[in-house]
């Protein structure tokens, strides 16, 4: 029987995330005023973060599975502010404080700054009415 390889690893998956949010903060860098796609990009931006941090999980789970808890806890060390910031721009977001978003985006670009970007390739569709699904988790 053949070995099976997961080519979906949380490795590639948090690539993924972080290569999203460079895409998106080059878009919104481009805007001038908040609005709804705005909302939606930066919503998407929440939940690629939760991504990140869905990934750091796995992987620091397969770390201690195997006894490498120096490197588990090295590497959760690295990738707190994921959790962070996600915390914070979703807190905005649900307050409507808008005025918060440049703060935010300059705490989050040193991130992603590395990622090189000549062409845009993730679908602005791809996270069209992410502000709404947002929204109705903070709804009473």
């Amino acid at each position: 029987m053949a070995r099976v390889i997961n080519t979906n690893s949380p490795g590639k998956r948090r690539s993924a995330y972080m290569r999203t949010v460079a895409e998106i903060l080059r878009r919104l860098s481009q805007q001038q005023e908040v609005n709804q796609d705005t909302k939606d990009s930066v919503a998407w931006i929440v939940y690629c973060l939760r991504g990140i941090e869905g990934t750091v999980e796995e992987s620091m789970l397969a770390w201690e599975k195997r006894g490498y808890w120096k490197k588990s806890d090295d590497f959760q060390q690295k990738w707190w502010w994921a959790s962070l910031l996600a915390k914070s721009i979703e807190d905005m977001v649900a307050s409507q404080d808008w005025e918060k978003l440049p703060d935010l985006m300059i705490r989050l670009f040193p991130h992603v700054a590395d990622i090189q970007i000549s062409r845009l390739t993730r679908d602005p569709k791809e996270w069209r009415g992410a502000y709404s699904k947002l929204m109705q988790k903070h709804q009473p």
